[in-house]
């Protein structure tokens, strides 16, 4: 059924351009070309897999809505009721990191296995298969911007002002981040498709990344300040999810430091102390970089697809 509706979604695509067969040789102007021109198929693939994932469902997308709204008020009574952990507002710490990595692992763990799931689309239709992970991707973005909206809704709740500088920063963070998600899920789509185990391994160090992420723990209780003191900030910053989401957390959480709830009032070391202008020439840095990474990972992508009708 599902590759049954996929295959519409395509064909739906197909009929606003004409078909052009998308070769291992292709020149990466033409392929970037191709996924402008088809980038309707691609918004239809990505309205597939929604809906797919909810067909059948009472609620259908309201899932989408609920499940995030849930898992922060879960976060806010363990955190902030029950186990008091110290962190003032951890709750908004915790969650505006989450939903940068959530992205990602989202976009990843779909995309890796995307084009096995879809060998017969692949065998039998002409498109480029770039969008097959692209439209992972774009799935992802979708709950993303969700996930934001009930982040979003929780601040006016609670009361909490975010930080309206950093907030115009968000854009070249979250074009960074999908382009550096693209990037990731396009390469091992590919691979995949030689090596099946990859699926189940990327999920292991997919964990494995998300806690080398300064995602769950503050700035003074991640590696930064150790490696720091050995001149070796640029290794912290190696990983390029921790920019990412330093500064969706700088923008909502907003608060550098902060003194703890519990016995003693210790000044916590929660994120950076960098400026706003730092964040944003960070951010811009981190951008060219990951359309340079985008640009070779479509490359890669021409070289292993020459193969994967033998393969499927």
């Amino acid at each position: 059924m599902e590759n049954a509706t996929s295959s519409e979604a395509v064909h739906e695509g197909l009929s606003h351009a004409p078909v052009r067969v998308v070769s291992a040789r292709i020149k990466l102007r033409a392929r970037l070309h191709n996924l402008l021109q088809r980038r309707e198929l691609l918004r239809n693939l990505v309205v597939s897999d929604i809906r797919i994932k909810y067909k059948g469902s009472a609620l259908g997308l309201l899932w989408s809505m609920l499940a995030p709204a849930f898992t922060l008020g879960i976060y806010y009574l363990v955190f902030s009721v029950f186990l008091k952990n110290g962190y003032p507002n951890y709750v908004i710490f915790l969650f505006s990191g989450l939903i940068v990595w959530n992205l990602f692992q989202n976009a990843v763990n779909s995309a890796t296995g995307v084009i096995v799931d879809r060998a017969g689309l692949v065998k039998k239709v002409s498109f480029p298969r770039e969008i097959l992970p692209l439209a992972s991707v774009g799935s992802a973005v979708i709950y993303f911007l969700i996930q934001l909206g009930v982040l979003a809704l929780f601040l006016v709740i609670f009361g909490h002002a975010p930080n309206w500088t950093m907030l115009a920063i968000l854009p070249i963070t979250f074009a960074t981040l999908y382009l550096f998600a693209s990037a990731v899920a396009i390469v091992m789509s590919a691979i995949t498709v030689y090596l099946r185990d990859m699926k189940h391994l990327m999920e292991v160090l997919l964990q494995l990344w998300f806690w080398m992420s300064p995602v769950v723990y503050s700035y003074s209780n991640s590696l930064a300040p150790q490696i720091h003191r050995h001149g070796l900030t640029l290794l912290y910053f190696s990983n390029p999810m921790t920019l990412l989401v330093l500064t969706f957390q700088r923008a909502f959480y907003v608060q550098t430091d902060v003194h703890s709830l519990l016995a003693g009032h210790a000044l916590l070391h929660m994120l950076p102390k960098w400026s706003a202008t730092s964040f944003l020439y960070l951010n811009l840095g981190m951008f060219a970089i990951m359309c340079a990474v985008f640009l070779i990972s479509l490359v890669i992508f021409g070289r292993l697809e020459g193969n994967f009708e033998s393969e499927l």
